[in-house]
């Protein structure tokens, strides 16, 4: 029997290789299986105003007569782009209160303009006025709105009144610059829309507008720079495409021009100015099948381009398209009454077209009078007196 002593002695000398194996032999083994991270998919999370709104829906549910939940509902309906929606709830919301309410009826105001009903989002914008609203918010509404309709002096007055509740609203000094401009007051369109870009730097229809400006006055360098500016921002302006395709077309860089011009088309197809000056480029190098598609899209926007709905004419005659041109030339007729060039041309095109018809479906020719000029009057003839006098009795 061996001795305690060298036991323990024996036990301390193989102590190191145990703790060793302790160590080692866990891992050996094989290690759990871990869950893989899963990344959740961005595309599939909704979120934003028409989501939270939709998200009301099972609160007005429970307690459809809830005015705060609705208004609050009409307010993000309004966020969302869906104003009718917006305008269902501030209506129901006005319906449920006893007492008037100037932030529903602001709400009304706001829904009715973005649906385009001025007159009606006018009288909802006084409504909001005689209950209590009185934010800066209501003037530049009533202003923007006026602005729509056309009526200037209105106009200025509000956008005057927001901007002494609030000096430093851009969206006042943008409104009043579109103002001026269309009143032909250019020196104050000019100095607003800077005074509201130094407000907003990073807003591209501000220097869209400021670029349009500046290419009516027929400076291309300020609007090269305010067209640059806003590219850089947003590269999908179908506008500030066109603002600088005018501007190299001013330079005499008719090629680069008809990039961005087409470009503009591209992204935003209300934009009639480019088709009118690809239709203008088209007519000038004698390509009538080019000129036609861009010169009647641009028609349809504004018939009232200058050359437009003659080159038209003109450009339908050259591919012996008679019925099409000879309905542009009645309506340059009636237009431009008394005309005697676009008199003949209707005629004379009007002929042609009859003739391609069958004989059972040939309409009359017709004839367009000249236009009535007084005829002078002829003088009485002084009686003749007979020779030799009077026969004697």
């Amino acid at each position: 029997m061996r001795p305690l002593r060298a036991v323990l002695l024996g036990m301390r000398c193989l102590a190191p290789f145990v703790l060793l194996a302790a160590l080692v032999l866990p891992a050996c083994q094989s290690a759990p299986a871990e869950r893989p991270d899963t990344l959740v998919n961005l595309a599939t999370v909704q979120s934003g105003p028409r989501v939270q709104a939709d998200e009301l829906d099972g609160a007005l549910r429970r307690q459809p007569g809830n005015v705060a939940l609705l208004a609050r509902r009409a307010a993000l309906r309004l966020a969302a782009g869906q104003p009718r929606a917006a305008l269902r709830d501030a209506t129901v919301a006005l319906d449920l209160t006893d007492d008037d309410d100037g932030p529903l009826y602001f709400l009304q105001a706001r829904a009715l303009r973005m649906l385009g009903r001025l007159p009606e989002a006018l009288a909802a914008a006084r409504q909001a006025g005689e209950n209590g609203f009185t934010g800066p918010e209501l003037p530049l509404l009533v202003g923007e709105t006026h602005l729509a309709a056309r009526d200037y002096p209105a106009a200025l007055d509000n956008l005057d009144r927001a901007l002494r509740l609030d000096p430093d609203q851009p969206a006042a000094l943008f409104y009043k610059g579109l103002a001026y401009a269309a009143s032909s007051d250019t020196a104050q369109a000019l100095d607003y829309l800077q005074a509201a870009l130094a407000r907003e730097p990073r807003q591209p229809e501000i220097l869209h507008q400021l670029a349009a400006l500046y290419n009516a006055l027929r400076d291309p360098g300020q609007a090269a720079r305010y067209a640059a500016l806003g590219l850089r921002l947003d590269t999908a302006s179908g506008a500030l495409h066109y603002d600088y395709g005018r501007q190299l077309e001013l330079r005499g860089l008719p090629d680069s021009a008809a990039w961005h011009y087409r470009r503009a088309l591209a992204l935003d197809t209300t934009q009639y100015g480019a088709d009118y000056r690809l239709g203008l480029a088209a007519a000038a190098a004698h390509r009538p099948a080019q000129a036609a598609p861009y010169l009647a899209r641009a028609l349809r926007r504004n018939p009232r381009l200058p050359q437009a709905r003659a080159l038209l004419a003109e450009a339908l005659e050259a591919q012996n398209q008679l019925p099409a041109a000879f309905a542009q030339y009645r309506q340059l007729v009636a237009e431009n009454p008394g005309n005697p060039h676009w008199t003949f041309k209707a005629w004379k095109v009007g002929s042609r077209a009859r003739l391609l018809l069958p004989d059972s479906l040939r309409p009359a020719p017709l004839y367009y009078p000249a236009p009535l000029r007084p005829r002078p009057r002829p003088q009485a003839i002084a009686p003749l007196v007979p020779l030799g006098g009077l026969p004697p009795r």
